[in-house]
């Protein structure tokens, strides 16, 4: 917890995600961007430059900073373990993006080298912040719908990555799914069971890379809940992002999100509307400022993270879980799982 009402945030990492982290972090009343660090320099210089921070191509600088207070952690994968411990062991608050790492016992390690410190550890998973999808989560467990029975989270992007990504990425199911994994445990904590397929129908750079670009996954709750999660590489209509939650008195739903409300009426057609915001940027552009806002009052209040370190293992194991069922064609059996209040059951 700090003493001063103004914390002090350095950014690790400046490309296409640090630099919407960037932007919010020097729109929040409550925290002032210190530092900007990323191995390319003239990269750290250049949004350093728009928010008054210091850049530097290396983080021994941010955390040599005896006011930092903060980091976020927006620099490759590789690079978020060492990152974290680097931080939590100087007593700094860490929001780090998904995934922790693409290796689980990596992360269990980390996990057992972060016991007993009061240094905060978020996790990027940004649409649980997301006004639509919170709120209907938010309604589920008010009761409105009753027992929650079924969940179905669809996430297509518009168009896939370039193959350079694709082979950094870790697959379909750590990289894009993670997503979905997370929200899912965001509504039913306790998975039991991960039954995933994969297909490639559209990028024969995906599959030449061992890759799927399109992935059907279920999951069963311990009460017997069902979850379906669809995912694409590509969508010819736009980034389609839609969750339902259907129980027994009833059911909630986020439909895609357009720039306007605006309809056309015409003699070809009716209901016309704008297309759908372009990516996760735009999409989720709300979530990503409130995700900071959590942190923030985090920090200053000592109440736990959420999702946290333990959020972002449990969508791991989930994951790896997804990749192997698909490899597999069997139904694997979800053994260690992470609840809410993180702690570790077997």
């Amino acid at each position: 917890m700090t003493s001063r009402n103004t914390l002090n945030i350095a950014l690790c990492g400046s490309g296409r995600i640090g630099r919407v982290h960037a932007a919010n972090i020097a729109a929040h009343p409550g925290v002032n961007l210190a530092w900007v660090a990323d191995p390319v320099i003239s990269s750290a210089s250049e949004v350093a430059a728009l928010y008054g921070a210091r850049a530097t191509g290396s983080t021994d600088d941010v955390f040599a900073d005896t006011s930092l207070d903060a980091v976020v952690v927006c620099s490759p994968t590789p690079t978020h373990i060492d990152l974290i411990r680097a931080a939590v062991g100087r007593g700094v608050a860490v929001l780090c993006e998904k995934p922790i790492d693409l290796d689980i016992g990596r992360v269990r390690s980390c996990l057992a080298d972060l016991a007993g410190s009061t240094a905060a550890v978020m996790m990027g998973f940004n649409r649980r912040f997301d006004p639509a999808f919170a709120a209907i989560r938010q309604r589920v467990q008010a009761g409105e719908i009753g027992r929650l029975e079924q969940l179905t989270i669809t996430s297509r992007d518009p168009a896939p990555p370039p193959a350079s990504y694709i082979a950094a990425s870790g697959g379909i199911f750590r990289d894009m799914s993670i997503h979905d994994l997370d929200m899912a445990r965001f509504f039913i904590p306790d998975v039991v069971e991960v039954t995933a397929h994969g297909a490639n129908v559209s990028s024969d750079y995906i599959a030449e890379a061992g890759d799927f670009d399109s992935a059907a996954i279920t999951l069963r709750g311990r009460n017997g809940e069902l979850v379906s999660i669809t995912n694409s590489r590509h969508s010819a209509y736009g980034y389609d992002q839609r969750l339902e939650a259907f129980g027994s008195q009833g059911m909630l739903r986020a439909d895609n999100i357009s720039p306007t409300t605006v309809r056309s009426f015409g003699t070809l057609a009716v209901e016309g509307a704008d297309p759908y915001e372009p990516f996760f940027l735009e999409r989720y552009a709300a979530a990503y400022r409130r995700e900071l806002d959590a942190f923030v009052d985090a920090i200053h209040t000592g109440i736990p993270c959420s999702p946290g370190f333990e959020d972002g293992m449990a969508a791991l194991i989930l994951a790896d879980a997804a990749a192997e069922s698909a490899s597999t064609g069997k139904t694997i059996a979800i053994e260690e799982v992470i609840t809410h209040e993180g702690a570790l059951r077997k």
